[in-house]
This record gives structure tokens, C-alpha cells and sequence, in this order.
């Protein structure tokens, strides 16, 4: 049995490992901002994942829906609060052994998963087209999607909610009187 990769694997250990890196950076800097940015370098590798797999129109609603939505949201919020320059504070030593513990259990559960069940290639191809796509999800029906997408735009509309209640602050006088 050969155990060279080939090309289309190399292009996905890179994808995956260009996520991963930016995601894990994303969530161990203590700068916010920058943490912001690392999630849209993660995003943006979800994307290319997508396109990797020939899935056009998925990757461009990522690129749109999180890229353009979700993280502009996220940097509009951290301006508002005016806490875009500080550092967050460590992470007690306590919490960060958890995490490595947690994160090392999924993997090996996500390993005895593949193991377990033998995973194999489908070999079949993957034919979604937009208008397949666009059909489901304005589908009400039980393989429809119109619900989740109504479910997400109120997560939004709270997201922004949330900002903005989170940006109004007091002055330092009026809390005295």
C-alpha cells in the first residue's frame, strides 16, 4: 500500500491547520482586538475549506454571513465598549489545565469515533447546486431550512441588542446623584 499524499490531501492538512492555528490564537490572546482578528482569519479558512471542496455557494455565504456579518458585528461591539486597546487577564492555571484536558479528550473521542466505525470515502459526487440549495431553504417543509434562518436573525437581532446595551454607560457624575 502506498503512503504518499497527494495533492488534494496536502491542500487539506494545510486548510485545517491554518484553521486550527488562527483558531487557537484566537482564543489564547489577551488582546480582544486581536482576538477579533484571528477568528476572521479562521473564518476565512472555513471558507477556503469550502472551496476546497467545490461547494461555491456555501463558502460565499461564510465569506458574507460570518466574514462580513458576524465579525464586523464583533468589532463594532469591542469599539463601543471601548475596550478594544486593553488586555484581558490571564487565565487561571486551573482553567487552562481543564481546557488541555478537554480539548485532548475530544480528540481521542473524535479518534475512537473514526476508528470505531471505519470511516471510509463515499466516493459518490456531491452535485448541490444554488437552486437546490436556494429550494431548501425556503422549504418549510421537514427537510427545509426557513426556520433556522429566521432562528439566527433573531440571535442577531439580540446580538446587536446586546451591544448596544453593553455600550451605554453611564458618565461618572451622573452615577453619583
Amino acid at each position: 500500500m502506498d503512503k504518499t499524499m497527494t495533492a488534494p490531501q496536502i491542500i487539506f492538512y494545510l486548510i485545517a491547520a491554518f484553521i486550527l492555528g488562527t483558531a487557537i490564537l484566537s482564543v489564547t490572546t489577551r488582546k480582544i482586538f486581536r482576538s477579533a482578528i484571528w477568528l476572521l482569519f479562521s473564518l476565512i479558512g472555513v471558507a477556503a475549506l469550502f472551496f476546497w471542496m467545490e461547494v461555491e455557494f456555501i463558502a460565499a455565504v461564510q465569506i458574507v454571513v460570518y466574514v462580513g456579518g458576524i465579525v464586523v458585528l464583533i468589532l463594532f461591539s469591542i469599539f463601543l465598549t471601548q475596550q478594544s486597546g486593553k488586555e484581558m487577564p490571564r487565565a487561571p492555571l486551573v482553567r487552562t489545565i481543564v481546557s488541555v484536558l478537554a480539548v485532548l479528550f475530544g480528540f481521542a473521542f473524535t479518534y475512537l469515533l473514526i476508528y470505531k466505525n471505519n470511516f471510509r470515502a463515499a466516493g459518490k459526487h456531491f452535485d448541490w447546486t444554488v437552486q437546490k440549495i436556494g429550494t431548501q431553504m425556503l422549504e418549510t417543509g421537514e427537510h427545509g431550512f426557513a426556520l433556522p434562518f429566521e432562528v439566527v436573525s433573531i440571535l442577531l437581532l439580540a446580538a446587536m441588542v446586546g451591544c448596544i446595551v453593553i455600550a451605554i454607560k453611564l458618565k461618572p457624575e451622573e452615577n453619583n446623584g
